[in-house]
């Protein structure tokens, strides 16, 4: 006969087993798992038919202090079913919830995220899963949101993939211009890609800034510094056929967006300074070639030439300003003038134009022309939150050009400028001689390449 405490240790082990399959079969669809590894990553994974999705929590948010258990918390995009809300819950933070264009009560309220059903100052601390940045419309939106119904003092915690390189990861943080930063670390994302998780606190109302739109100059920051040493290396010899070594060296730019993560940012624009037709440098080049990531730029064209304006009433999404830029407002002279080193647009064989102030021009058939303060335009126009691309082809105007963008900070505001210069090049049609149409020397503009890049802007060679 089976002794006693045989019988009552064998009921006790079908006991346990019947426990543990119970406790299986609740969490079928949320298995929660708890990692001891590194600083106590807390892991929520989903299964089920809408595939397997991961949310990462930090459980150090809770030992440093910026997340704790009467913390009114917001997931933002909380997708599925609620994950994210479910984990932090589940790891003693029971006032949490979710908001999303596609709710799940009770853990996910209806709401856009840009546009959230809270009222200002509701919460103490909001985590943002990883994609829902990366995934927006407008990043900037949503960081304002967020920003808004945040409590001063309050945390926001931002997981992200795509703040690996310091532009993208200077670029999030102007974007959260109400919060400062608390700190920054990789986490493992447990399987998948690493993940940067970002923590900012929210500042008081009356915490002093500095508004870099109240001063004129500006200091490039040292991580765009940084990418001018990734660039192509520049021209340093005269070429002898400028026209086809400037045209094949665009093969070798490395353009910014293949070089990091343009994805926070508030507007994409394109400015094309001396745009002249609409199939030129617009199409032929930047629709065709720039690499735009998937991202809608809004183009400005500005061409002073008025046998070029017509045909930009009937193109969407280009705005033209039909004027010449320069370094103030007033009435100059534009002179057409054609040149053996340039090739015509392809209308009508138009030469190339050139501006001069009215007092200095002695042609009296050179056309008055109203021209404007380019600089300050560029200030009223984009902010340091934008992604802004310049292409300056403006006839030897350059040398006045670029000292007024930085004598006015509106350099600052330009992400990648592809500038051509102008000198006196070598004739196509007169070997030996060169063309007396510009007085600067290649090494003048050699010099001027190189004092944008020692300045930290991230300027190529254009043809």
């Amino acid at each position: 006969m089976e002794p006693k405490s045989r019988r009552i240790r064998r009921i006790f082990i079908r006991f346990l087993l019947f426990g543990v399959s119970i406790l299986l079969l609740c969490y079928v669809y949320v298995v929660t798992v708890f990692s001891t590894a590194g600083d106590g990553v807390f892991s929520v994974f989903s299964g089920g038919g809408g595939g397997r999705k991961a949310f990462v929590l930090g459980g150090g948010l809770i030992v440093e202090g910026f997340l704790s258990p009467t913390s009114k918390t917001l997931a933002v995009s909380s997708g599925g079913r609620g994950q994210d809300v479910f984990a932090l819950r589940e790891i003693g933070v029971p006032d949490s919830i979710g908001v999303s264009n596609k709710p799940s009560p009770p853990l996910v309220a209806s709401g856009h995220p840009l546009n959230q059903p809270f009222h200002d100052d509701t919460f103490d601390f909001a985590f943002v899963g990883r994609g829902s940045f990366e995934k927006s419309t407008n990043p900037p939106r949503l960081a304002s949101e967020i920003g808004r119904v945040l409590k001063p003092e309050g945390f926001v915690a931002v997981h992200t993939s795509s703040a690996g390189d310091h532009y993208s990861f200077n670029s999030l943080l102007d974007i959260f211009n109400c919060c400062r930063l608390v700190r920054s670390r990789e986490i493992d994302g447990l399987g998948s890609s690493a993940l940067r998780e970002v923590v900012l606190q929210k500042r008081e109302p009356d915490a002093p800034r500095i508004d870099a739109d109240s001063v004129n100059t500006c200091s490039v920051p040292d991580y765009k510094r940084e990418l001018v040493r990734s660039a192509e290396p520049l021209i340093t010899e005269e070429p002898l056929k400028p026209w086809i070594t400037l045209k094949k060296n665009i093969k070798n730019i490395k353009y910014l967006p293949s070089i990091v993560d343009i994805s926070f940012k508030r507007r994409y624009v394109y400015v094309d300074v001396g745009s002249r037709s609409y199939g030129s440098s617009i199409v032929s080049w930047f629709k065709k070639q720039y690499p735009k990531n998937n991202r809608t730029f809004e183009i400005y064209a500005i061409e002073a030439d008025p046998a070029f304006h017509t045909e930009y009433k009937t193109k969407k999404g280009v705005t033209l300003l039909p004027y010449a830029a320069w370094v103030r407002n007033e009435t100059l002279q534009f002179e057409i003038n054609g040149d053996p080193d340039k090739k015509h647009d392809e209308k009508g064989g138009r030469g190339m134009g050139r501006i001069r102030p009215s007092e200095s021009s002695s042609d009296s058939t050179a056309a008055a022309i109203p021209g404007f303060d380019f600089a300050e335009w560029l200030r009223s126009t984009v902010s340091e939150t934008d992604y802004v691309v310049m292409k300056m082809d403006v006839e030897g105007t350059e040398f006045d050009l670029i000292p007024r963008l930085f004598e006015t900070g509106a350099i600052c505001l330009i992400d990648e400028l592809f500038l051509e210069c102008h000198y006196n090049r070598w004739q196509r049609c007169c070997p030996g001689e060169r063309s007396s149409k510009y007085e600067k020397t290649y090494w003048q503009c050699l010099e001027l390449f190189s004092s944008l890049r020692e300045s930290g802007i991230l300027v190529h060679q254009w043809w």
